[in-house]
């Protein structure tokens, strides 16, 4: 059964430019190592400049096996470099009834 998970990345001074390069690159690398389905991602920019991405890994074994894929982990290295991870909580207006983001486009 698949998992849907919320990523959010807050991007380090002046790398919000390579987060989002670099973020076209996720799914189709995570989609070769066959860890997460055909269907898209929704991405978008929260009020703080965080984005946020909305996406479906394919089991949670797809989640564990990430851990020990050597292709996801030289992902997460330049992922490390442009940006830190928050919690959903703690990204400006999650707490919003309605939370409004910014449209990110990744094509």
């Amino acid at each position: 059964m698949s998992v849907m998970v919320i990523a959010c990345y807050r991007p380090k001074p002046g790398k919000d430019a390579a987060l989002v390069d670099l973020m076209k690159t996720h799914l189709p690398i995570l989609r070769g190592e066959g860890l997460v389905g055909d269907g898209p991602s929704l991405c978008g920019r929260a009020k703080d400049g965080t984005i946020i991405e909305v996406f479906c890994w394919k089991s949670r074994e797809a989640i564990d096996a990430a851990h020990e894929n050597p292709a996801v982990q030289a992902m997460w290295d330049k992922y490390a470099q442009v940006c830190d991870y928050a919690p959903i909580g703690d990204v400006e207006g999650a707490g919003d009834l309605f939370s409004s983001l910014e449209p990110v486009d990744l094509n």
